[in-house]
């Protein structure tokens, strides 16, 4: 059965110069299997602005192939109340509140079979695919395999809208392994720098520093409990990491700008046998001296990806005011005003975190 309607208000993704509000998409038809989601709201992710771009990683170039499929409706950032529930899903009830796993796992590649799900290696995502649509239209269809979670009733809308984006910073806060005697510094403070500021504060390292060339994001740091904030725009950061160690760096620099140079600064900050984590995703290659890393420094480097098993204690933990989320939603746009939603995603004009409500 189709919930209520028959049409729905979508941003479609025709191709990369192309991104249009239709106002009388189909409403997705309610399998036995599925459950169909009425859409509350959806955050404008930096992967949202990169797709709109036309970033190769998505569209694909010469040298990658394509990994979107349109035409797709964007978005893997939302939550929204269930309209309809298919016969055979369990577990979940027309009126529940669902937060979604970006990813809908296949359940049969190697990574799955190991419990790695979200390095799936079909690695559908919501909004990138046709058979996938995201969360920027009113309602959202929830397939087979879809890792389903409930969320407060009474949970704002604002901070319903982190959970995607601090499931993530969970998993990067957690590959880093801090420890309390560790120095530690989080390079960006935007929506998913702050999530890992908030998060890593419950490590309780012996000296947490963020690093942002926007001072109202590192006042946001500050609050969300950093012990020492940065703008390397006006300090010589690296020098005043070293000076604060006694010359020998911090312990784990944690990259999430997406800029090149925040690489470079990071390398030189380290300490021998450091910790070096990477969650970015740039626009650009990033070229560093790889001798650093081997030869002079001895380091790990890791990477992280998505939100693995993150959801439950980011629900639980926003529920009950541990990981702060007050400012971070700066804007909220209606559907119709999509090309302000982005625009505002881009942090031009001071926002931290855009999005689209219902």
């Amino acid at each position: 059965m189709n919930p209520i309607h028959q049409t729905m208000k979508a941003l479609v993704a025709y191709s990369t110069s192309d991104y249009r509000l239709v106002a009388d998409f189909p409403v997705p038809q309610c399998e036995p299997d599925d459950v169909i989601l009425k859409t509350e709201g959806c955050g404008v992710c930096a992967g949202d602005l990169k797709c709109q771009h036309g970033a190769p990683m998505f569209w694909g170039n010469g040298e990658q192939p394509a990994y979107v499929e349109p035409p797709f409706i964007p978005g893997h950032e939302f939550v929204g109340i269930a309209a309809a529930v298919g016969e055979n899903v369990r577990g979940v009830a027309v009126g529940d509140r669902l937060a979604v796993d970006q990813i809908v796992p296949c359940g049969e590649c190697r990574f799955c079979k190991r419990g790695q799900y979200w390095m799936c290696q079909p690695h559908k995502i919501f909004g990138f695919f046709s058979s996938l649509n995201g969360g920027m239209a009113e309602y959202v269809r929830l397939p087979k395999g879809s890792i389903l979670h409930q969320v407060p009733q009474d949970m704002p809308l604002e901070a319903a809208l982190l959970i995607e984006p601090y499931g993530c910073a969970k998993h990067c806060v957690d590959r880093a392994q801090i420890g309390c005697e560790d120095v530690v510094v989080i390079a960006g403070a935007g929506t998913l720098g702050l999530g890992m500021v908030t998060y890593a504060r419950m490590k309780n390292p012996a000296q947490l520093i963020v690093l942002d060339l926007a001072d109202n994001r590192l006042a946001k740091a500050k609050a969300f409990g950093a012990d020492l904030v940065m703008n390397p725009a006006k300090e010589d950061v690296v020098r005043q990491v070293l000076d604060l160690t006694d010359g020998y760096g911090c312990d784990i620099y944690i990259e999430a700008t997406g800029h090149p140079a925040s690489v470079s600064q990071g390398l030189a900050m380290i300490r021998k046998l450091g910790r070096f984590v990477e969650f970015s995703v740039f626009a650009e290659p990033a070229t560093v001296d790889w001798s650093i890393i081997g030869d002079r420094k001895e380091l790990d480097v890791l990477g992280a990806h998505l939100s693995p098993y993150a959801y439950p204690f980011v629900i639980q933990n926003i529920a009950n005011g541990n990981l702060k989320t007050e400012g971070v939603v700066t804007s909220l746009f209606a559907i119709e005003d999509w090309q302000q939603a982005f625009d505002h995603a881009s942090g031009r004009h001071g926002d931290i975190k855009a999005a689209i409500r219902f």
